[in-house]
């Protein structure tokens, strides 16, 4: 029999539940923790913003420092070779070091930088600065997100942070676009660089006063593996850069991307024996981390790419200048913003890994219709209403994949997680645009026709994401069966 407990009756004058309230009172931020998501936050809007400021620029630069077409490339690829390279070496040595002490030599690095290129007068210089504001990503970036998962714990606050962590990555993304546009139109490209260096200072004099300290237990770094992996990514990097201006069959290109088969494989055989391994295999074999990552990679190589085609369409096709492409840009911005803001609501209800997965279908489903854009304004209200859909689902997909990838390690392990989920975005912005500009490039050659190239890039954009969402949903939510988390 089950014994019958009589409960006392509320003290004359407490307020009584009402039929349908909320058992449990939704988390709040305390005053500290808001400061630090201020903080945290409008840095990495500001490293989001760096990455695509320059896009609409190039020409521009080209012109005034007298960079060849050909070689234009290389103002991004000089930044994402060590962004992309060297973020999971920082992450993990953030654990060991100090997260905020990473952080804060990211960001003096990150002016210092700006500063150089605001004032380069030859190639030479620039390139050497944006050298230096990959470096400065590769340091403040995973520092940044560990610092954001070890202020708040797992469950709705983090999804939160993280959630406004996404929708400010992706929003500076594409608004970098809006912002580079302006400037260059309005004052000069030097403005695109010269914008970062009050920020940092600023971030520099505040972080110290907000944020304490934060690292995992002390151990040794594993430097065969440390070795290894970013001379894997450094190669993987260049060689996919490479393919996009010399096609995948010059010999750099196949050199440099067995160089990283090779050195990766190594990474992966020395993480096997080592004592402490930059790297637990044990951590690569959970599949929230694995196919987090997954989901997180196709999501960032697939957006970048639709940016790249759409700055084509929206100049080569429909003629607008740099100014008038950036404003294009905008209704993606504020689709991203809600996207961001709706994401641990969807989280909160059906779970990450479930919204990780809806957040490709929809990415990839509003890309199907770019493939019907012409060379009319029509293509033009097309663009904006289905790149602002596929913006949405793109940053459900981006907190989604981030909460994933981070969930269920300890805090002394928040530096590796997300430094494998910073480089994870790092390496999708670096080798998408190259891999599906080499595929509309060779299209647009073979039929003499632009509109036909970026067709043929979106669709197999689109069909990627898809068979993305396919195999998350197949094989992250095996795990999930009975845990929204």
């Amino acid at each position: 029999m089950t014994a019958l407990t009589e409960v006392p009756p509320p003290p004359a004058g407490a307020p009584t539940a009402q039929p349908g309230a909320a058992v449990e009172a939704r988390p709040r931020m305390t005053r500290r923790q808001q400061l630090i998501l201020v903080v945290l936050l409008g840095s990495q809007f500001m490293m989001s913003v760096d990455f695509s400021i320059l896009n609409v620029a190039l020409p521009t630069i080209g012109e005034g420092l007298g960079f060849s077409l050909g070689n234009l490339q290389w103002i991004g690829t000089a930044m994402m070779l060590p962004a992309a390279g060297l973020t999971l070496l920082f992450g993990r040595i953030a654990d060991l070091a100090g997260r905020r002490r990473l952080f804060l030599a990211g960001m003096v690095l990150l002016g210092a930088g700006s500063l150089a290129g605001g004032l380069a007068t030859s190639p030479s210089v620039l390139l050497a600065a944006r050298v230096v504001q990959g470096l400065a990503t590769a340091l403040a970036t995973p520092a940044a997100l560990a610092l954001l998962t070890t202020s708040f714990p797992e469950g709705p606050l983090r999804d939160r942070a993280l959630g406004l962590n996404g929708t400010l990555l992706s929003t500076g993304f594409t608004l970098g676009a809006v912002f580079g546009g302006t400037l260059t139109s309005l004052l000069s490209w030097r403005w695109a660089f010269f914008i970062n260096v009050p920020v940092a200072v600023v971030m520099v004099l505040a972080v110290p006063r907000v944020i304490a300290e934060s690292r995992g237990e002390r151990t040794r770094l594993d430097l065969p593996g440390a070795a290894t992996v970013t001379g894997g990514l450094f190669a993987l990097v260049f060689g996919v850069s490479s393919a996009g201006r010399y096609g995948w069959t010059a010999p750099g290109t196949m050199a440099a991307l067995a160089a990283a088969a090779a050195l990766l494989l190594a990474f992966w055989r020395i993480e096997l024996r080592a004592a402490a391994p930059l790297v637990p295999m044990r951590v690569l074999t959970l599949r929230t981390v694995s196919w987090g990552n997954v989901g997180g990679l196709i999501t960032f190589t697939m957006e970048s790419s639709v940016i790249f085609l759409a700055t084509l369409y929206l100049q080569d096709v429909l003629g607008y200048s740099p100014i008038a492409t950036g404003f294009a840009f905008a209704a993606m911005g504020v689709a991203a913003f809600a996207g961001g803001l709706a994401a641990p609501r969807v989280i909160g209800r059906l779970g990450s890994r479930t919204a990780l997965w809806l957040g490709l279908l929809v990415q990839g489903l509003a890309t199907v219709p770019l493939l019907a854009m012409d060379a009319h304004t029509s293509g033009l209200v097309l663009f904006l209403a289905a790149s602002s859909v596929g913006a949405f689902g793109h940053i459900g997909a981006v907190v989604s994949y981030m909460v994933t990838a981070t969930s269920g390690l300890p805090d002394s392990e928040q530096g590796l997680a997300s430094g494998l989920a910073s480089m994870t975005q790092q390496v999708g912005i670096t080798v998408g645009i190259p891999v599906i500009s080499a595929i509309a490039t060779a299209r647009i050659d073979s039929a003499h026709d632009t509109l036909t190239g970026i067709r043929t890039g979106l669709l197999v954009d689109a069909c990627v994401v898809l068979l993305g969402a396919a195999l998350v949903f197949v094989f992250l939510n095996r795990t999930a069966r009975t845990s929204h988390r």
